[in-house]
This record gives C-alpha cells, structure tokens and sequence, in this order.
C-alpha cells in the first residue's frame, strides 16, 4: 500500500466529518506501535473514536505481506463475539469502510492502558489476570462447536499469514532440528477445529480501564484451536519474567492465576486435551518471539534472549504437559537478576 493511501490524522478527521458529527476541536493523532495497521484515536470533547486500517506490508524487518480485506473478517468477528461476552468487553462498532480497508469504533474509556504497559512498569494485578484468562473461557466455551461461528469463521488465511508463516514456519527455518516436530504440531493444530480463537490474545490487546477489560485486535480471529489464545498470553507473562527477572516470582503467578480461570470457564469436553495443547504451542511460541519475524522487542540482551531461546528448545524436546511444570521449567531457566548496588557505611 502507496503512502498516499495509507490512513492519515488529517484523513481520519475528514472521514468522520463525512460520518460523524465533529466539533471544529476535534483532534487526531496515530497511535504509535502496531506494525500490521495504522490506528488513528479521533478526540472531540468527551467523544472519543478509534479508526484502524490494515497495511498490506508490515512494518517489519523481514519482508511480512498480509491480505488486507483481514480488516472486514475482523469486523465481523468482534461483532459476532460481542453477543457472546459479558458487556463492554468488545468495544462499540461505529462503521466499516471496506473499500478503505478500515472501521471504526469507540475507543477505551480515557484513563485506559493496555494490559502490556502495567505489567512492564511492574504492575501485578490479580483482578487483570483473573477477567484476561475468565475473558478467554467465555469466549471459547460461548462459541464451542456453534455452527454459525464455524461456518462464518472457517477461513484461517489471516491466521496463517500473521501467526502460523512468520511464527511457527519461519523458526523452522532457522531452527531445522525442530522443523519437523513443528510441521506436525502445524497439522494437528490446524485439525482441531472447535471454537473461535482469537489469534493475539496479548497483554497489548486487553484495555484496562474504567470498564474493567476491553478486548480488542481481532485480525486473526477464526474457528480453529483455542488452545493457541492460553499459549499466547502465557508466552508474554514468561518474556516478561526474562525481561524483569527481579518480578518473574510475579508474573509467573499471574500465569498461574490468567490460566486457571481459563480452564475454569471451559466446557467439561475440553478439559482433556486443552492443557498439553497450551503447553505445546506455549513452547513453539517462546522461540517464535526470539527468532520468528515479531521478536519481543523488549528483550535486548543477547544473554537473556539465549536463555529463553534455550528454554524454548528443552520445552519442545520435552513436551511437558501440565503448566505447573512448564512454568517451573522457566522460573529456573531465568537469568539472575541484576545486582542492586551496596550502599557504602
């Protein structure tokens, strides 16, 4: 996509004025951080309104292309999963624009921070990791073998050029000693097909306000495993125990807590076979974030980063698949944390 046509705060602005009723105050900005869309918060007052447009080519260092009709499937599914969660967890949909790859919605109530932010400044809330991991359950357990999700949300193209290629097909690549236990794991995935799964189920895409958890980032949403979402989240409260050492006792609990009300909100037929699913994609996905095409960017330290990288591999060797002990696996695996300075009598 040119530049040209790329979403713009001077273009948001003009779109709504067509749309929407705007005072001559209201302001735009773009939103700094995502590398697959261009989001542009409108403010006018107490009004204020988030526009989102897909990008064909991501802003990456490797080259990452995606189909940019995702945006219109993304629609769908945030409206759809809207009737299914407790209210306001999706925000309120304002319009799509297909023909501009884009839509827009309200954004978080002001005051609001996304989950990613409060835990890299070291804020361990249990209440977040309760409604992040409940959240999740409801989801899969109010969509569980329904056919209207499944025949509506069967295609994983988004899926499978945002998650699958640059995750699991790209750490094949430089990981050839796992690449085959990787493509199998691909094929056994992509079979269960059992409830809508979101596909970034991260810590950036849960807003924590006023409204309690607002859940937002549907692009890769389809009908397939949701064991991936539990993986997802776990993978970044474990980066980030790599990342702050001193809070891994915190974070890792937080797993623990986000986890368990995940399991507690599924249906009973889930329940033999969810946990070891997570553990197995938690695995392929702690390597994916340090040698895939999305690398957490927080982890700067090539020290740090090898360990992970280590764990990762022990963890696909061994193929735990119970949590508890995955979660041991990588509380000994951490680096020390640093030394604070002695203070001198």
């Amino acid at each position: 996509m040119s530049r040209r046509n790329e979403l713009s705060a001077g273009g948001a602005l003009r779109l709504l004025s067509g749309r929407e009723e705007l005072s001559r105050e209201a302001v735009a900005r773009v939103l700094a951080g995502g590398v697959s869309n261009t989001v542009v918060l409108v403010e006018d007052g107490q009004r204020r309104i988030v526009l989102k447009q897909s990008l064909s080519r991501l802003r990456v260092r490797d080259e990452w292309l995606a189909d940019r009709s995702r945006i219109v499937r993304e629609w769908e599914v945030m409206r759809a999963v809207a009737s299914i969660l407790p209210a306001g967890r999706i925000p309120d949909l304002l319009f799509l624009d297909e023909g501009r790859f884009l839509y827009a919605m309200q954004a978080a109530p002001t005051g609001s921070a996304d989950w990613k932010s409060r835990l890299l400044a070291g804020e361990l809330s249990a209440a977040t990791a309760r409604l992040a991991g409940a959240t999740l359950g409801l989801m899969t357990r109010g969509t569980w073998h329904r056919p209207e999700f499944r025949e509506r949300f069967a295609d994983a193209t988004a899926f499978d050029q945002l998650r699958t290629d640059p995750y699991y097909r790209t750490v094949a690549t430089r990981h050839p000693s796992v690449s085959g236990q990787l493509a199998d794991w691909i094929g056994e995935s992509s079979r269960r097909r059992v409830a809508i799964v979101h596909g970034d189920w991260s810590p950036k895409n849960l807003l924590v306000g006023s409204r309690g958890l607002v859940c937002i980032d549907f692009e890769c949403a389809h009908f397939g495993d949701p064991s991936y979402d539990a993986a997802f989240m776990l993978n970044h409260l474990i980066l980030k125990s790599f990342h702050r050492p001193e809070l891994a006792d915190g974070y890792l609990r937080l797993a623990r807590t986000a986890f368990a009300w995940t399991l507690g909100m599924l249906p009973p037929d889930a329940l033999d076979w969810y946990e070891a699913a997570t553990a197995r994609h938690l695995a392929f996905l702690l390597l994916a974030r340090i040698d895939g095409k999305s690398p957490a960017e927080y982890l700067r330290s090539e020290t740090v980063r090898d360990a992970a990288r280590q764990l990762a591999l022990q963890l696909i060797d061994k193929a735990p698949c119970k949590i508890d002990e995955l979660l041991q696996s990588a509380r000994a695996a951490l680096p020390a944390p640093p030394r604070l300075p002695t203070r001198q009598p």
